[in-house]
């Protein structure tokens, strides 16, 4: 049972009563899934920061090959967020929804893969590696952010959402941050390699353990029991769940995300483009999402909070304007680091007015029984777009180079922007 619900959960009233607003807005549920995404964040983005740089220079791996394996992380997370989102809302034997079991097999998942990758040095096999990471992720997203939703009143949803993103981000902050110091503390430099490969072991270790903790803090804290906003009814199908297009508001939204998402550079991309435009030291590059992170960190929970006064869609748009402006700067002629600052904390900004934002939006657009399937279902299509992204990125880099590629991909999200914005200019129903 939700913490949050406190017209009927068992909760006592007194920290609600001490905290006045603030817990109606961000209840002790979301605060405890926001401490699980943290640690797993901080797993997570230990691998993610130095795995770009391994793979293309300690392995020799192509753009194009790299834009396969970057599109992996998303498309198989795409390919089961759907399964995850399905599953999450069937009820169990006590009349519940599998929120909570569903979300720990995915973490579980996520958390077996990062010691594998002290085993796999070959490019197939890393993948292979990724693919299972991914999958995980895929399982655990749309039930824990149906946690979130239904956890809160949906006039807060927008800074609850922020809030959990914020410390999400925090994760995603401390994570580059570990891999330096880990790299830095397990000697040699990065491009010597024998003190490479014993490097990047430490940072894996360190990133399977933190992954253990954070499966055990959703297990322990995590309430693991919703209570049924009615009677028991039939559990709801795959189909049942696909049918939830029909609705115009979650269609539109759904569209707009595939849209945009067809022209949104991942960011393992946009950090490489951002070390070989200002000329970077191989060994900041794991600091560089440290950028990212902190903007987003400062800025979710404030543009949550707008987002739930001004439209949540409207928002989104807006953040998607924010990354055009990161990547005129990446293409134009200023140099030097105010203009890497700038990218990085455009890019957070783009996260932070889009990332919780578009869960906000969704959550408003579907029934609470089918929570989970209907983030999922705008979840995968944005996924899947980021995917053909990743793959199409990266063969234009192989064909046309970086800054040409990047060029077209600006050009194309602008129109996206404009399309979408027409798309989702209709606003019959509650907020946008």
């Amino acid at each position: 049972m939700y913490l949050a619900d406190s017209r009927s959960s068992k909760a006592p009233a007194a920290p609600a009563e001490k905290s006045g607003r603030r817990v109606a807005a961000v209840p002790a549920t979301v605060l405890v899934l926001g401490t699980v995404s943290l640690i797993t964040d901080v797993s997570s983005e230990m691998v993610s920061a130095v795995l770009p740089l391994y793979l293309l220079t300690g392995l020799g791996l192509s753009p194009l090959g790299f834009g396969l394996l970057d599109g992996i992380q998303n498309g198989f997370s795409a390919l089961v967020r759907l399964t995850g989102g399905h599953l999450a809302d069937r009820r169990g034997a006590d009349g519940a929804p599998r929120h909570k079991a569903v979300a720990a097999v995915g973490y579980g998942l996520s958390a077996l893969c990062k010691p594998l990758l002290l085993l796999v040095h070959t490019v197939p096999l890393i993948g292979a590696v990724i693919a299972a990471d991914r999958t995980g992720k895929g399982l655990r997203t749309a039930p824990r952010d149906a946690m979130i939703s239904l956890a809160t009143e949906p006039e807060h949803r927008g800074r609850a959402f922020g809030v959990h993103r914020a410390m999400d981000t925090a994760g995603a902050l401390l994570g580059p941050l570990t891999a330096f110091l880990v790299l830095r503390l397990a000697g040699g430099p990065m491009l010597a390699d024998n003190g490479e490969r014993h490097g990047y072991n430490a940072v894996f270790t360190v990133s399977a353990c933190v992954a253990v903790l954070g499966v055990l803090v959703l297990l322990l804290f995590v309430p693991s029991r919703l209570r049924a906003d009615g009677p028991p009814r039939t559990a709801p199908s795959l189909r049942d769940g696909l049918a939830l297009l029909r609705r115009p508001a979650l269609r539109r939204l759904a569209l707009c995300a595939v849209l945009l998402g067809l022209t949104t550079v991942s960011d393992s991309f946009l950090y490489l483009l951002v070390q070989r435009r200002f000329g970077l030291a191989t060994h900041l590059f794991p600091l560089l999402p440290l950028g990212t992170a902190a903007a987003f960190l400062l800025l979710a929970v404030p543009l949550g909070a707008l987002a739930d006064r001004i439209g949540r869609r409207r928002l989104f748009l807006a953040g998607h304007g924010l990354l055009l402006l990161a990547y005129g700067l990446l293409l134009s002629p200023l140099g030097g680091l105010p203009a890497v600052v700038c990218v990085l904390v455009l890019h957070g900004a783009f996260y932070a007015a889009t990332d919780g934002v578009l869960a906000a939006a969704a959550a408003d657009a579907v029934p609470a029984e089918q929570r989970g399937a209907g983030l999922a279902l705008v979840g995968t299509g944005q996924a899947l777009a980021r995917f053909a992204c990743s793959l199409a990125f990266g063969a234009l880099w192989s064909a046309v180079g970086g800054t040409t590629a990047l060029a077209w991909s600006a050009a194309a999200l602008a129109g996206c922007v404009v399309g979408a914005s027409f798309v989702l200019r209709p606003s019959p129903e509650g907020p946008q």
